[in-house]
């Protein structure tokens, strides 16, 4: 774990309440994709976690929706400097992907599957990836992740573009080898009881500290009690222990 200035290059909106905003700083302790940033804001006395969306030498990339005042007050900057502490959580492990894996990701949960589609293709992995959102006017990235060069597959609840239904719908057509997600509990669930292969899960969890000393975002697991901010946010599939 890192502490950094980052300057803001600039701060673009998406979709309705979805931004993406570019960072310039010291990203050398983020090392795997998956893993979140904790961002300090003025008047704000917890930082804000956010996942990381894409890494270029110094440049951080994150995408992030306007769901409170924090979050409200990132939106409507242009410029300046935050502070924010880099190389959080644990990321996804690549070296078990297979030659086929396929990527879910939902809403907000989109933005972490970019770093891990670019490493897989580095890898030469034929990547897949299963967009979710719930009508057109959500959706981003699906443009990215085309030039990127995966095979992408976009659903919406209400069936106003591209496959209409659950990423879970979309994934009863591809052959994989191992799956990758991240979104909101709902749709985890459901990947974990539609999927066929072993996977691995992102949590969205609201956190204190980001990096473990508050115990405030413990889940059970198989092995006992672990830390989302820390020992996450990324569990595999055979772990997991859902409460209903």
């Amino acid at each position: 774990m890192k502490q950094s200035l980052f300057e803001i290059i600039d701060n673009t909106r998406l979709a309705p309440g979805v931004y993406k905003m570019r960072l310039q700083g010291d990203t050398s302790d983020i090392t795997a994709p998956g893993q979140f940033v904790n961002i300090q804001l003025d008047g704000m006395f917890l930082r804000r976690p956010i996942s990381v969306c894409d890494v270029q030498g110094d440049v951080l990339t994150i995408i992030y929706k306007v769901v409170g005042k924090g979050t409200e007050a990132m939106s409507k900057m242009t410029g300046g400097k935050l502070d924010i502490l880099t190389g959080l959580g644990n990321g996804y492990d690549l070296t078990v992907a297979g030659e086929k894996p396929v990527l879910l990701g939902g809403g907000v949960g989109v933005p972490p599957m970019y770093l891990l589609a670019k490493q897989l293709l580095a890898q030469g992995k034929k990547v897949t990836v299963i967009l979710g959102f719930n009508k057109a006017e959500e959706v981003f990235y699906e443009a990215e992740f085309k030039a990127l060069g995966c095979q992408v597959l976009v659903t919406t609840v209400d069936g106003s573009y591209g496959i209409k239904g659950f990423v879970t719908d979309a994934l009863k057509e591809v052959e994989y080898t191992h799956f990758y997600t991240c979104g909101p509990e709902p749709m985890l669930k459901a990947v974990y009881r539609a999927s066929t292969t072993s996977g691995q899960m992102s949590f969205e969890e609201r956190m204190g500290c980001g990096f473990g000393a508050c115990m405030g975002c413990s889940c059970k697991t198989l092995t006992g009690y672990k830390r989302i901010c820390k020992d996450g946010p990324v569990m595999r599939k055979e772990e997991i222990l859902w409460e209903n």
